[in-house]
């Protein structure tokens, strides 16, 4: 990997319980600690491509969502065995 957010992303993932979530700010104040909320937007933003991709599940109040319609709040989880892309979820 060379996307130093994805790296960090999987990184914490890999350190959960399975099923467990990440907010993208733990990863955002990991990569720059001192401007985290500048890293929001890209953090966000590379979510999104993995979630597309089938790599990652964004969810909202612990339901996936589409990665190409959501707002507020999310949080990050590796995908569940047999579960697929979370376009497919309502």
């Amino acid at each position: 990997m060379s996307d130093p957010i994805e790296a960090e992303i999987f990184n914490q993932l890999s350190r959960r319980e399975a099923g467990k979530s990440i907010c993208p700010s733990e990863v955002a104040k990991s990569l720059q600690p001192e401007q985290w909320q500048r890293m929001m937007g890209k953090v966000r933003g590379v979510a999104v491509g993995l979630a597309r991709e089938g790599r990652l599940v964004i969810t909202k109040k612990g339901k996936p969502v589409d990665p190409n319609a959501f707002k507020g709040v999310i949080r990050l989880r590796l995908p569940n065995e047999g579960e697929g892309t979370t376009s497919e979820a309502e």
